[in-house]
């Protein structure tokens, strides 16, 4: 971090919106982040409770929500406060660099988690028979630790290269919580050469991620099409339906906003606020709906 920064307090400005929406919005993102946590919970609960569950196939099911609350806890109480008051706008220079950190580590190690997930149901479907010897406890346990430490040497260089920019000047940041795109325009330097690293890296990471995930599915459907049966192949379907639908939702809105670097833009705002707000919340009714809490 660069000593010459003069800037020790942030103001969220939000996005553009009239003043008539703050009350509908306050009510709405606050709704959404209880039903956020409730649902990420009750999926925990019942993966815990019911001993039917206990295998591996639901091993990474329950990092996911755990993900998931976490992200939305970073975000969106800071969003409420944002909308319910002028003075809960302003964060701090560390609290907004925590805050950013936090959304990069846990939006990364998502990303990772999604394609070991992919994996885990690629080897699950095609080697049923192996699949108990492939994919033991002790691997499962290494490549979920793998997600976490890929996730957090990822965030910090996002981190790193953002905030060692001097900031000298404006303060308001046009969004809700801090974000890469609108904290780099305050800097009073060239950020050019930076705006290209974090996005080639934070672009590339999601769509290598992406790639080997519709690889994965591919293989997957090229398997079930070789089932003999029609229930097995209608069950084998269902197994990765749901999945299929939070991996799109959840990369997505990322790909959109991080393969666009030149549109920093509020259309590229409210795709985050849907990563942020919504995905964590879509995530446990897909996959209670589709497959009675699992894949």
């Amino acid at each position: 971090m660069s000593n010459v920064s003069l800037v020790t307090m942030f103001i969220l400005t939000g996005l553009p919106h009239a003043p008539a929406l703050h009350t509908p919005l306050l009510g709405i993102f606050l709704v959404i982040y209880v039903l956020t946590v409730l649902g990420n919970l009750l999926i925990l609960l019942v993966i815990r409770l019911d001993s039917r569950l206990h295998t591996l196939m639901y091993y990474f099911l329950t990092v996911l929500p755990f993900i998931d609350m976490w992200l939305s806890t970073v975000m969106v109480p800071k969003m409420l406060m944002t909308l319910s008051s002028p003075g809960g706008r302003a964060i701090s220079f560390h609290s907004c660099m925590a805050q950013l950190y936090c959304f990069y580590f846990l939006g990364g190690t998502e990303c990772f988690l999604y394609m070991v997930m992919s994996c885990d149901r690629y080897l699950a479907i095609t080697y049923p028979l192996r699949y108990a010897s492939m994919m033991s406890g002790r691997t499962c346990a290494l490549l979920a630790t793998s997600t976490w430490l890929g996730g957090s040497l990822h965030s910090a260089v996002q981190t790193i290269l953002t905030f060692r920019l001097p900031f000298c000047g404006p303060n308001q940041i046009q969004h809700y919580f801090c974000h890469a795109p609108p904290i780099l325009k305050l800097a009073c330097a060239d950020t050019s050469t930076i705006e290209t690293v974090i996005f080639v890296s934070i672009g590339m990471v999601a769509l290598s991620c992406f790639l080997l995930i519709v690889l994965s599915c591919v293989s997957i459907i090229c398997s079930i099409l070789g089932i003999r049966t029609s229930e097995g192949r209608h069950r084998a379907f269902q197994t990765c339906a749901a999945h299929c639908i939070v991996v799109l939702c959840f990369f997505g809105p990322g790909l959109f906003i991080y393969l666009r670097p030149g549109s920093r833009d509020a259309v590229d705002g409210l795709v985050a606020v849907f990563y942020s707000v919504l995905t964590p919340l879509l995530n446990p009714v897909v996959y209670t709906l589709r497959n009675n809490i699992g894949f």
